[in-house]
């Protein structure tokens, strides 16, 4: 193997948790491989062992303070498994409320809060303006009007579970509580000024795809697979369903896979070098095997959306797109069609008549050892799997969260920005950014999918072939 340069990158600003990223080149200055080191470790997969499953979703919900309805959701899913019920209607759709609102503040976090500074205020422009603050700044009204998306999503969060963050709500066989019919009429009363801050961001963004064609070219754009769950005839699932994969050609590897059979087609592998697993298509092998989820994937791999206005922006992106969207760019993209999505599902929800249900919760106890829930987080496919004694206890868990299953496609994704815009022995501040967009485009979460201390992390080292430190980066 030829002697190696390195650049490393640490931290990774603008995402939620730490990693460090290493570029590495060969004698010729030439990129050769990039990585993304994912290095906290958390250990929620093992302290979690010993305690009955009934506290599974109180607990893993503190996996995260961005998305913890997501692990709510998908822990309270598993624990229906273990007292092998089906939940009433009324849980369920709530529970799908919940999800939907989440999608909300979640997509518009990122979007808006840490992605946004760059798409438009530009990867070039000054890094001390290039923050959520500069663009209020720049475009105070676009900022107010995402902040106030994000918390419209929050308040739903709220009004279910009593708590923004943490909302100990969903439970094995149900739910905890309903909305009064005022705070459901208060959610539809703010509907409109939602639906217009995310179609006024679409119609910003398709504007920049047309002054972005590098961008799109080289921030993840190579053929892979996409995994998520779908509707029984393929329709875009958010909460429920079965598993499909898809090509980057748009033909169907694998679909209608029960979630409880995910080890039949999703492996796991793991590298010295980061905490992060790498999970894989199996039948591929790794690392043939990569596949992305997410709000790109879902909206690759389903037939449509489901709600009118979602589904001609979906047609919109697969013309743009070109048919199956392989660039991660457009994972921007798909985030806010996504959102868009969320608001007409939600407007629906909430006139429905199951909602005034008070049966929001099957009684029943142990009646299975093994319990696995799937549902789809913000960032893409979450899996929940436990197994339990006689006494309910927790003997093992496996949490394969969205940011591990793109793990694969991140590292690709880095190396292919770098061979664009990393040229010598130094880094420049442009290409440090894209080379940190590249990952904010995938929205990571790295305090779900690891499991140190530290501050927030990122570095960027330059390594010559015989060691030397030739530049060095620091946030």
């Amino acid at each position: 193997m030829p002697a190696t340069r390195q650049i490393l990158i640490d931290p990774v600003t603008r995402i939620e948790g730490h990693a460090k990223i290493s570029i590495h080149l060969d004698d010729n200055g030439e990129v050769r491989e990039a990585r993304f080191h994912v290095t906290e470790f958390r250990g929620f997969e093992r302290f979690c062992e010993g305690r009955p499953f009934w506290e599974m979703p109180g607990i893993t919900a503190r996996i995260c303070g961005i998305c913890p309805v997501s692990h709510l959701l998908a822990s309270a899913k598993a624990g229906d498994a273990l007292l092998s019920v089906t939940i009433p209607p009324a849980a369920e759709k709530l529970r799908r409320l919940m999800n939907l609102g989440q999608m909300v503040q979640s997509h518009a976090l990122s979007f808006f809060h840490l992605s946004a500074p760059d798409l438009l205020l530009g990867f070039d422009s000054d890094p001390a303006q290039r923050n959520v603050f500069g663009l209020m700044a720049a475009d105070p009204t676009l900022a107010r009007a995402g902040i106030r998306l994000r918390q419209f999503g929050q308040d739903i969060i709220a009004m279910l579970g009593g708590s923004k963050i943490h909302p100990a709500w969903a439970v094995p066989g149900g739910v905890r509580s309903a909305p009064t019919a005022a705070q459901r009429a208060d959610i539809a009363q703010r509907l409109p000024e939602a639906r217009a801050t995310v179609l006024d961001a679409l119609r910003r963004f398709k504007a920049l795809l047309d002054t972005h064609h590098t961008e799109v070219a080289t921030f993840g754009n190579f053929p892979s697979l996409f995994l998520g769950l779908v509707g029984p005839h393929g329709e875009w699932e958010h909460y429920d369903g079965r598993l499909r994969v898809v090509d980057a050609g748009g033909a169907i590897v694998a679909d209608q896979v029960e979630p409880t059979r995910y080890r039949d087609i999703i492996a796991e592998a793991v590298e010295p070098w980061s905490y992060l697993k790498m999970p894989y298509y199996r039948a591929r092998g790794y690392p043939a095997g990569m596949y992305r989820v997410g709000p790109l994937a879902r909206l690759n791999i389903c037939t449509r959306i489901g709600t009118l206005l979602a589904d001609a922006e979906l047609g919109e992106l697969r013309q743009r797109a070109g048919g199956i969207a392989t660039s991660s760019f457009y994972y921007h993209y798909a985030r806010l069609v996504e959102i868009l999505a969320a608001l007409e599902r939600i407007s629906l929800l909430l006139d429905d008549p199951d909602l005034d249900s008070l049966r929001l919760r099957a009684e029943a106890g142990l009646n299975q050892f093994e319990g696995i829930g799937v549902s789809e987080a913000p960032r893409g496919t979450l899996f929940h799997h436990y197994t339990v004694d006689a006494h309910g206890l927790i003997q093992s868990v496996n949490l394969i969260i969205a940011t591990g299953h793109n793990n694969l496609a991140m590292n690709r994704t880095i190396a292919q920005i770098a061979r664009h815009y990393v040229k010598g022995d130094r880094i420049s501040e442009g290409a440090l950014n894209r080379v940190e967009a590249g990952i904010r485009a995938y929205d990571p979460c790295l305090s779900c999918s690891t499991h140190a201390a530290g501050t927030m992390p990122l570095v960027v080292t330059l390594i010559d072939a015989d060691g030397t430190v030739l530049d060095e980066v620091r946030r």
